[in-house]
């Protein structure tokens, strides 16, 4: 039971770090178009970012494939800042359905990218352990209960700023996302 709660924490704790604060950039930008009433949505981009993730996490740990790492350093913060202008371009959009495939499927590569830069530090950790699998699934809850809180933390500050601060939807998600690329263009220069 101590191991199992030690790898739900690890992943929690890994997309809590206010050090590596890529995570909680990602899903500001990924979750600041949605409402309490598109929760669902909000699920399903959650839920492929983690399956994403976890699936590059498996595939580096069992030596299938190798990035260099800084590739992956640069594309993280690359990642964040294409969902951020994403947003401001799609703001005033109406289709929702359409651009919420196009963050999923951003979700899922972010996933993948993020997997990947984080397995080499995984791998040290789990070497000692016999079977992998059940410590990056463990490991997988974690990062998914985190990013569930992430993302009601992100839908309160946006019924918030929608609701009772009467912000104008468009200029809400304009404003955030260009602070996100704001804060990451720098990270993508400084990569380069």
């Amino acid at each position: 039971m101590d191991q199992f709660l030690f790898y739900i924490k690890l992943g929690f704790n890994h997309v809590i770090d206010l050090n590596g604060y890529d995570h909680l950039l990602f899903f500001l930008v990924l979750v600041v178009p949605y409402t309490f009433r598109s929760w669902k949505q909000v699920l399903w981009l959650i839920t492929v970012f983690t399956v994403g993730h976890t699936f590059t996490l498996i595939l580096s740990v069992f030596r299938i494939i190798s990035v260099k790492a800084g590739l992956i350093e640069f594309l993280i913060p690359v990642t964040i800042m294409l969902s951020a202008l994403f947003n401001v371009f799609t703001a005033s959009k109406s289709a929702k359905k359409e651009t919420h495939g196009i963050m999923l499927f951003i979700t899922l590569f972010f996933g993948l990218i993020h997997g990947l830069g984080f397995s080499n530090y995984f791998k040290q950790i789990i070497a000692a352990e016999k079977n992998k699998l059940f410590p990056m699934l463990e490991f997988a809850m974690g990062i998914e209960l985190a990013q569930i809180l992430i993302g009601i933390i992100v839908l309160t500050a946006n019924f918030i700023g929608l609701r009772i601060l009467r912000c104008n939807r468009r200029d809400w998600i304009i404003i955030i996302s260009a602070i996100v690329v704001g804060i990451t263009l720098p990270m993508v220069i400084e990569k380069l």
